[in-house]
């Protein structure tokens, strides 16, 4: 467990200074990390130039294990500001279950995967070094609040598999048969992973599957796509950090399911 709790955070780390490097190259808000910024505020190129490099710090230190737990924190908070506060909003505009509750659906993974970076830095000798005692229940909170927030997103994903199938069919390589039958078998396994995820029994099965079943998706559908789409749109490249993002976030549920109380 971990090293797959490892794993996830790699994964979530990488995908976070990825986020954070296409912020400055483009100078602007290619991601769903902090999405369609308000065309009102001056000074658009450095605010998408400054969060790039807040990415990129945080995610750098989650990689590399320093403070952790003090910058996912802070990392997570940010990305739920940026959920309440710009996708909400935005997303309210559309029809029910469109494309941007999708998009808002992403920020709020994206910090529930931040929480739980935050939650899988906490070790067992680290309450006995004196640094967390009293605190573990808190920070044993933050694993439902992570769970509770990316599995609201794969259920979300999973019911948006049968609305708008004819969408998601096409995105199928055509080089896989049965295009109609994957489209709805994985927006069956979107829904069972999202409520297995939050019931503590069947997270830990939820979480892998879930984990497993992203990352085959980032191999053999997004990286294709984006490598198709290198010079057309940042979409597709951003598309292959955040299903890695949420591979790695299942991952992490899995491997910190809290003992029984």
């Amino acid at each position: 467990m971990d090293r797959i709790a490892t794993l996830g955070r790699a994964f979530f780390a990488v995908a976070i200074v990825a986020f954070g490097v296409q912020h400055v190259v483009h100078a602007d808000f290619v991601t769903r990390v902090v999405p369609w910024w308000p065309d009102w505020i001056p000074g658009r190129r450095l605010w998408a130039g400054a969060v790039g490099a807040v990415l990129i710090g945080a995610g750098v230190a989650i990689l590399m294990g320093k403070r952790t737990r003090v910058v996912a924190m802070l990392l997570g908070s940010i990305i739920l500001l940026s959920f309440l506060f710009l996708a909400v909003p935005l997303a309210v505009t559309d029809s029910p279950l469109g494309g941007l509750w999708t998009w808002a659906g992403k920020a709020l993974a994206l910090s529930g995967g931040a929480f739980l970076v935050a939650r899988s830095a906490i070790t067992a000798a680290e309450p006995a070094a004196g640094g967390l005692v009293g605190l573990t229940p808190r920070f044993e909170s933050l694993w439902s609040v992570g769970s509770w927030f990316f599995g609201a997103f794969l259920t979300l994903c999973g019911v948006q598999h049968f609305i708008h199938a004819g969408f998601v069919q096409s995105l199928v390589p055509s080089w896989i048969p049965g295009a109609a039958f994957w489209t709805y078998f994985a927006g069956v396994a979107l829904i069972a992973g999202g409520i297995g995820v939050v019931i503590r029994k069947t997270a830990w099965l939820a979480g892998l599957l879930s984990g497993l079943m992203i990352f085959l998706w980032v191999v053999l559908l997004h990286i294709p796509r984006a490598a198709a789409a290198a010079t057309q749109s940042t979409n597709e490249t951003t598309a292959v950090f955040e299903a890695l993002a949420m591979s790695g976030i299942a991952f992490l549920i899995a491997a910190n399911v809290p003992p029984k109380s």
